[in-house]
């Protein structure tokens, strides 16, 4: 009787699902093909820098009989390595009509293109003489990673049970520090960074795309795009008989039901909408403020100081390149914890503890920095402040922000705040890569001082207005915003107005919209 008055059908138990086979090796599939070939080329043309500018150089000598000068050089390199993220961002804006129309799974098959045609045109640079090409495909490349970005978590989120969100959707950003971890691997002079190798060491990042395009047909599309975009309930059955290894899939179905009606009520948002719409508002707020604070927060001048932090304690320049693969382990081992620790200690803590150490480190890498040429020893405790930067960054700014902005949106609205999510991740990444230089130039070493405030702010937002999304549904976590937001969800609406019977006059009020 009382659901019967409250119009809604009694709630569905939903069990804890395990790690299914099918799920891991989706995952895998998914993962490695897309996130691990986005950070290979993220770091693969940072070691072994001096080896292609001196190809720049010997190609520019043989069609001009002179070298470059070096403002040319300059200027070539910041091509190569800034035209990475600006494809990224070209990337994100495209990714939302991909998703739409080719599905998530689809939708990493298709972008596969984009990494297979530039790993042959970088192959064959070498070859063909011609710098340009390596140039052209840093552009494609980065629209392949700006998709991978914004699809890959989608889809893993999509795929994952709710007590399994949190881990699979961890998984983005391990792989992606893998993928780091083996190009500075691959990168060391002794094996591919050389003048003989490079174009070996570039044409690599070809092979997930071909592994992808090989396994990932097998795995299920998302059944939630199945059933809530396709309309196609039989599909999304199937796909979650495969993936949870259960008949008894109702509390799932329901689940994705209840989405359903919230999307047919809500509408299907662009990002012009969605910018809009109050009943977004605070979710909007968030991504942005966690991607631009993860990107703000110093991770991209923590690598490029660490160089001149490992010469300053006396580590020699050609020794340095395996002090680089040192942090990268560090960077693995704290990203695979916090992958675990996900789903025990929930997302707000883990953010809130990798800005806390984040921000510590800048505010003593500033002082060793500043008077490390007074005190020689403090040199040796800058080596540890950038391993603990990294070890920060990793336990919570790094892996946890692509679990929350899928949980934070509903189907609805999930594709256009994913363009708005990858266009914010990718603009204030370069502008961070462009600018760093001449901040750190102006005003040395306290440049820090500035991350650690943009540390502390992001940690003071997410302590204050995100909500800890641990074992929620995403219609659970919508609910949340809708009242940090003060807008009641369309079945509220409705419920209240089977409550009331026939609406009497009232006086004017703030309405909800």
């Amino acid at each position: 009787m009382e659901n019967k008055e409250a119009g809604t059908p009694p709630p569905i138990p939903s069990r804890e699902r395990r790690l299914q086979p099918t799920l891991l090796l989706a995952t895998l599939s998914a993962a490695f093909g897309s996130a691990f070939q986005y950070g290979y080329n993220l770091a693969v043309v940072n070691t072994p820098h001096k080896v292609f500018k001196s190809f720049y150089n010997e190609t520019y000598f043989e069609r001009h009989a002179t070298f470059m000068d070096g403002k040319l050089m300059l200027l070539l390199w910041s091509c190569t390595v800034s035209m990475f993220p600006l494809g990224g961002l070209l990337g994100s804006l495209v990714v939302g009509l991909l998703v739409d129309s080719c599905g998530r799974k689809g939708t990493l098959l298709i972008n596969n293109i984009f990494a297979i045609v530039p790993a042959i045109l970088m192959g064959v640079s070498k070859v063909a003489k011609a710098f340009e090409l390596l140039i052209f495909s840093r552009v494609v490349l980065g629209v392949c990673a700006g998709i991978s970005y914004s699809a890959l978590p989608m889809y893993l989120g999509e795929l994952a049970p709710k007590n399994l969100r949190g881990l699979l959707g961890t998984m983005t950003e391990v792989f992606v520090i893998v993928g780091v971890f083996l190009a500075q691997i691959f990168s060391l002079q002794g094996i591919l960074g050389n003048p003989e190798g490079w174009p070996v060491l570039l044409a690599l990042t070809g092979v997930p795309a071909l592994l992808q395009l090989l396994t990932l047909p097998f795995f299920p599309e998302s059944p939630r795009y199945s059933l809530i975009q396709k309309g196609d309930e039989a599909t999304a059955r199937q796909a979650l008989r495969r993936l949870t290894g259960h008949m008894d899939l109702e509390a799932e179905v329901e689940d994705m039901r209840v989405e359903a009606r919230a999307e047919r009520a809500e509408g299907h948002l662009s990002v012009l909408r969605l910018c809009a719409l109050r009943s977004l508002r605070w979710q909007l707020l968030s991504i942005i403020v966690l991607m631009a604070g993860q990107q703000l927060s110093g991770i991209n001048a923590i690598n490029y100081y660490a160089d001149t932090i490992y010469a300053s304690a006396g580590v020699e320049a050609a020794h340095s390149q395996y002090v680089t693969v040192g942090s990268g382990m560090v960077n693995i081992v704290m990203t695979v914890t916090s992958a675990v620790l996900v789903e025990r200690l929930g997302r707000r803590r883990l953010l809130l503890a990798g800005y806390g150490i984040c921000g510590s480190a800048c505010l003593v890498l500033t002082v060793v920095l500043l008077f490390q040429n007074k005190v020689s020893e403090l040199s040796y405790l800058g080596i540890i402040c950038v391993f603990a930067y990294i070890a920060g960054h990793s336990t919570g700014p790094s892996p946890v922000p692509s679990v929350v902005r899928t949980e934070i949106f509903l189907q609805s609205s999930r594709r256009a705040a994913f363009m708005v999510d990858g266009a914010v991740h990718w603009l204030t990444n370069f502008i961070v890569g462009f600018l760093f230089p001449s901040i750190q130039e102006a005003i040395g070493a306290y440049s820090f001082i500035i991350f650690a405030g943009i540390c502390l702010l992001t940690a003071v937002y997410i302590y204050m207005v995100i909500p800890e999304t641990k074992g929620k549904t995403f219609v659970e976590i919508n609910r949340i915003f809708a009242k940090r937001n003060r807008v009641k969800l369309a079945e509220e609406k409705k419920e209240e107005t089977i409550d009331a019977g026939p609406p009497t006059p009232s006086p004017a009020k703030e309405t909800s919209f």
